[in-house]
C-alpha cells in the first residue's frame, strides 16, 4: 500500500508519520513546504506547494497513492489568526480544494482530512457534538480558518455522495506535542506557555547562555528575529520583556556568565483573564486515532454516525487556561509570577468536544495532559 502524508513536517503530519512507521508501514511518502523534513531515512520526501492546483495534481498522478492523510495547513494561535486573515482563509481553502479534488481525479482509495474544533459556533452547546456544525456564528478571531475547514468537510461529503469516494474527516481539539510551533507570535497557547515559562526560568537561574541558545535556535516572532544583540545582555532582556517575560528591575551580568540577574521576581504575561476553558490532546494520540480510522472505518460506516462523514477527536476533559498556566509553570519549574493582560481577548468561553461517537467506534486517548506537557517540554528543552 502506498501512503501519502500531506504536510509531513508539521505537528500532526510528523506524528502520523511516526505512528505509521511504528505500525510497520513501509511505502510512505510525505510532502514538505517551508520546513525541513524529519525522519528522512525512512520517508520518501517530496517538496510541494499544495496551494497550487497544477503542482498538487501532478503530485497525485505521479504517485497514485492508495491512502492520503491531508494534514497540510496554515496554522497559528489567536494572534496569527486575527492578523493574517486573508492568508488563513486563502491558503487553507486552496490546500483542501486542490488535495481533495486531486485525490478524486486519481481515484485514491481513501483520504483522511484533518479539520479543527474551531468549526463549531462560538456559543455552541457544551460539549460540542458533530451535529452542532453550522448552527450559529463562529468565533470571530479564527473565522477565516474555520470557514476553510468547514469547506473541506463539505467537499469530502459531497464527493462521497456524488462519486462514491471514501473520504473521512476528523475534528481534533487543541493539539500539542513534539515538533509544535513555539514561535511566540504564531504559536497556540500551550506551546507558547511552555516556551515563555522556560525562558523565564532561565532568567531566574541567571542562565543567559541557555536563554541565548533558545532565541538563536527558534524564531520568537514580532519582528525581533535577527535583530537581537546576543553580545549585550540588556538587549536580550529588552526583547524578552517585549514578549511578556520580564522583571521590574535587573542588574547586568557579564555577557556569558551563569549568574543571578534579577533583583526582583520575573513575571510572565499571558493574554486574557485565563477564565476560559480549553481541551487539549497530545498529538501522538491524534495520530493513533487517524491511523485507527483509516484501518478500520469506511465512509458509509462513519456516515451512520454523522451525515458529514466526520468525527470529533479529543479527551472529553477541559481545563481553565489559568490552571493550564499554573500546571505548565509547575512542570517547567518557574517560580515567578503570572500576570494577565486583560486588554487581550479570551476567545470562545468554553471549547469541549463530545467524543462519544469516536469512543463508540472503539478508540480512546492514552496520554494524560500532565504526561503530555512533560513530554513536550522535555522535547523542546532538548532541541538546542
Amino acid at each position: 500500500m502506498k501512503i501519502l502524508v500531506l504536510g509531513g513536517t508539521g505537528l500532526v503530519g510528523n506524528a502520523i508519520l511516526r505512528k505509521l512507521l511504528e505500525k510497520g508501514y513501509a511505502d510512505i511518502y510525505a510532502t514538505y513546504h517551508g520546513r525541513n523534513p524529519f525522519l528522512s531515512s525512512w520517508i520518501k520526501w517530496i517538496p510541494a506547494d499544495l496551494t497550487r492546483q497544477k503542482e498538487t495534481e501532478e503530485l497525485f498522478f505521479n504517485l497514485k497513492p492508495d491512502h492520503v492523510y491531508l494534514a497540510a495547513a496554515k496554522v497559528g494561535g489567536i494572534l496569527a489568526n486575527d492578523t493574517y486573515k486573508a492568508e488563513f482563509i486563502y491558503d487553507n481553502t486552496a490546500i483542501a480544494l486542490n488535495a481533495i479534488y486531486a485525490a478524486h481525479k486519481c481515484e485514491t482509495k481513501k483520504l483522511l482530512n484533518l479539520g479543527s474544533s474551531c468549526i463549531y459556533p462560538k456559543f455552541a452547546p457544551q460539549p460540542m457534538k458533530e451535529e452542532h456544525l453550522l448552527t450559529g456564528p463562529l468565533e470571530p478571531t479564527n473565522e477565516p480558518y474555520a470557514i476553510a475547514k468547514i469547506a473541506a468537510i463539505k467537499l469530502c461529503r459531497y464527493f462521497n455522495e456524488q462519486y462514491g469516494t471514501n473520504f473521512l474527516s476528523v475534528m481534533p481539539t487543541n493539539l500539542y506535542g513534539p515538533n509544535d510551533n513555539f514561535n511566540l507570535e504564531t504559536a497556540h497557547v500551550l506551546p507558547a506557555f511552555i516556551r515563555k515559562f522556560y525562558l523565564a526560568k532561565l532568567l531566574e537561574e541567571g542562565d543567559f547562555k541557555s536563554a541565548k541558545k533558545d532565541l538563536q535556535a527558534h524564531p520568537i516572532g514580532f519582528g525581533f528575529d535577527g535583530k537581537i544583540d546576543f553580545t549585550d545582555n540588556p538587549s536580550v532582556l529588552h526583547t524578552l520583556a517585549k514578549v511578556g517575560i520580564k522583571g521590574p528591575s535587573h542588574s547586568t551580568p557579564p555577557p556569558d556568565a551563569r549568574t543571578s540577574i534579577p533583583v526582583s521576581p520575573i513575571t510572565v504575561t499571558i493574554w486574557g483573564s485565563g477564565e476560559v476553558y480549553r481541551e487539549f490532546l497530545y498529538v501522538d494520540d491524534l495520530a493513533d486515532a487517524c491511523v485507527y480510522l483509516m484501518e478500520k472505518i469506511d465512509a458509509p460506516h462513519l456516515r451512520s454516525h454523522c451525515p458529514d462523514y466526520f468525527v470529533n477527536v479529543g479527551t472529553g476533559e477541559d481545563i481553565k487556561i489559568k490552571d493550564l498556566a499554573l500546571l505548565i509553570k509547575e512542570i517547567v519549574g518557574f517560580k515567578g509570577e503570572i500576570v494577565h493582560d486583560l486588554s487581550k481577548p479570551d476567545g470562545t468561553p468554553k471549547k469541549l468536544l463530545d467524543v462519544s461517537k469516536l469512543f463508540g467506534l472503539g478508540w480512546k486517548p492514552k496520554v494524560t495532559l500532565k504526561e503530555g506537557i512533560r513530554k513536550t517540554y522535555e522535547w523542546y528543552a532538548g532541541t538546542f
